[in-house]
């Protein structure tokens, strides 16, 4: 069950970075959020076993409890994709209004 986790994050990342070399926004969007994803649940998996609450814990060791950091980054984390995610919205959807389609094109200058 330890490998489990870890090995679908892999995949989570794997789908994510194919779908942010696409050239629609809307993949684009979508591969972000599965790679935001994927770091939420790596963080998790490499925070060990669930124990108990960290501060109101049965027993009086400190192994036993659970340790809140990688719950408190991936809050942050979700927090922090959802504000980018939101403003790739806005941009995706202010291409489309622009341009008709959410197709990123190639820049005709560099060529």
């Amino acid at each position: 069950m330890t490998a489990v986790l870890p090995i679908l994050a892999g995949l989570l990342f794997a789908v994510g970075t194919y779908l942010l070399l696409q050239r629609p926004l809307a993949r684009i969007l979508l591969g972000l959020a599965l790679i935001s994803h994927g770091a939420n649940l790596l963080l998790l998996s490499a925070g060990g076993r669930a124990g108990d609450a960290p501060f109101i814990g049965s027993s009086g060791a400190p192994a036993a409890a659970a340790d809140p950091l990688p719950q408190a980054l991936v809050l942050t984390a979700i927090v922090i994709t959802f504000a980018v995610t939101a403003f790739l919205a806005a941009l995706a959807f202010r291409s489309y209004v622009l341009t008709g389609s959410d197709s990123v094109e190639d820049d005709l200058s560099l060529i």
